[in-house]
């Protein structure tokens, strides 16, 4: 069994802390066995891991998630990044065609789920069944379908037919999308499942899509013709028009931590960061700045600082927090990238159109950031602790705290950490854009610029 996990969203709904680069998944609020933090993501692959079901894991993502997955996980965990953002059914065709580029096999049963569930062991052992499911031929695909705790209209339903041949796997009768809550009622009275967004079937099955959509095309075809597949969902374009499908049931724990108040849920602690005062017991505070944040007698309220900004919220209307903050801010202000973190401290835009952006970055002992040329600003990096290597137009040399290097527009450069290593970055010029970047391949130990 290969597991393909979905990792997107765009951040608003648990704003400040999250943001188009930091997606709920990746917040590391969570308390792990060890007592340590960890995310959403890093819980769900701990998990499968520790089921022993495989260690075979892609993840799928937008390009904008790549670094963090990368600095969560590690780089052994494969990575399937979308040209461009479309929706399940792309990305999850993307992501077989990656694996029969590596050799996979047509007959593999291939279970998608989706990173940021919040679960427990049954979860795991029902992922087990599906895949035996599909390997027994039960149907083209079976679904996960959660037992329901209460009628909702936030998800879909899936209505179980006649028992199959397979333990605990029945053939799926129909589907109710996002009915209304008393339709709700009467679906889970005739014993319909929620819809858990998990798939299984076996690669050939979605590789003879892939087939039909784009003749003779392979992973690499997929990925350079990515912009005309269909943005639709895979429930939509595949699970609907297949001919069999089945399900199996998890009665356990299931809960989308996605907003402010189901998150605050499952927090071991109510204050995180640089927090003092005496909030009430129903307040959860989490403060990244390295300013003191000082509450004092409050009740149920979410009060949440970042680089991105403040919140301050009743904790029953943070679900209504999405439409407040669309639009707010124009580029993230807290990153995690492969080679460590960085978060921007001032920005200022002048009248005549002249910009100043001020970062500071922290690379990771033995990280590098990429050998690399700016068109539209210069910079200058203040290093403010540790040790490390630059290279500046060709000529390499060791940095420390307390020394000032000046990189002028369209000159080439590369850093790598020797020691934890931070800096103050200062970005001047009239375009101070992520985008204003190009990389060029580096080797280090031969200090050459590779062809």
């Amino acid at each position: 069994m290969k597991i393909i996990l979905l990792s997107g969203g765009s951040g608003k709904r648990l704003w400040p802390l999250s943001n188009d680069a930091r997606s709920k998944q990746f917040l590391r609020l969570l308390t792990a066995p060890d007592g340590t933090k960890e995310s959403m993501i890093q819980r769900v692959v701990r998990q499968i891991k520790s089921a022993g079901i495989t260690d075979d894991i892609v993840v799928a993502t937008g390009i904008s998630q790549k670094d963090s997955i990368v600095s969560q996980l590690g780089p052994e965990l494969s990575v399937v990044t979308e040209p461009c953002r479309r929706d399940t059914f792309p990305a999850i065709l993307l992501a077989c065609t990656y694996l029969a580029s590596k050799g996979v096999q047509y007959d593999e049963p291939i279970v998608v789920m989706p990173c940021d569930t919040y679960t427990e062991d049954g979860y795991f052992t029902a992922i087990k069944r599906m895949s035996e499911a599909v390997t027994a031929n039960v149907a083209d695909i079976v679904l996960m379908g959660i037992h329901p705790t209460y009628p909702s209209s936030k998800y879909g339903y899936i209505v179980p037919g006649k028992p199959s041949p397979a333990k605990g796997v029945s053939i799926a009768s129909r589907f109710v999308e996002k009915p209304t809550v008393k339709t709700a009622e009467e679906l889970i009275g005739g014993g319909a499942l929620w819809n858990g967004g998990v798939f299984a079937f076996r690669l050939g099955y979605v590789l003879d899509i892939a087939a039909r959509i784009m003749p003779g095309a392979d992973f690499e075809n997929i990925r350079t013709e990515y912009h005309k597949l269909p943005a639709i969902s895979f429930d939509y374009e595949v699970v609907e028009k297949a001919a069999s499908v089945a399900v199996t049931a998890y009665h356990g724990r299931w809960k989308d931590l996605g907003t402010w108040n189901t998150l605050t849920d499952e927090l071991a602690e109510h204050t995180y960061g640089n927090v003092h005062g005496c909030p009430g017991d129903s307040t959860y505070i989490i403060n990244e700045l390295g300013l003191p944040l000082v509450c004092i007698g409050t009740h149920d309220l979410v009060v949440a600082a970042s680089p991105d900004g403040i919140l301050v919220s009743e904790r029953r209307l943070c679900e209504n927090l999405k439409r407040y903050v669309d639009g707010l801010g124009k580029r993230p202000m807290y990153e995690e990238r492969r080679w460590g973190k960085y978060k921007v401290i001032d920005s200022e835009e002048f009248p005549d159109g002249y910009c100043a952006l001020t970062k500071q970055l922290t690379l990771d002992p033995g990280k590098s950031i990429s050998y690399q040329r700016h068109s539209c600003r210069d910079e200058v990096w203040t290093f403010i602790n540790g040790e490390g290597e630059i290279v500046l137009d060709g000529k390499r040399r060791k940095v420390a705290r307390g020394e000032v290097i000046f990189i002028a527009k369209g000159s080439l450069h590369a850093l790598r950490a020797t020691t934890s290593l931070t800096f103050i970055e200062v970005q001047q010029g009239t375009n101070l854009i992520e985008e204003d970047i190009e990389r060029f391949p580096f080797d280090w130990d031969t200090n050459q610029e590779k062809q």
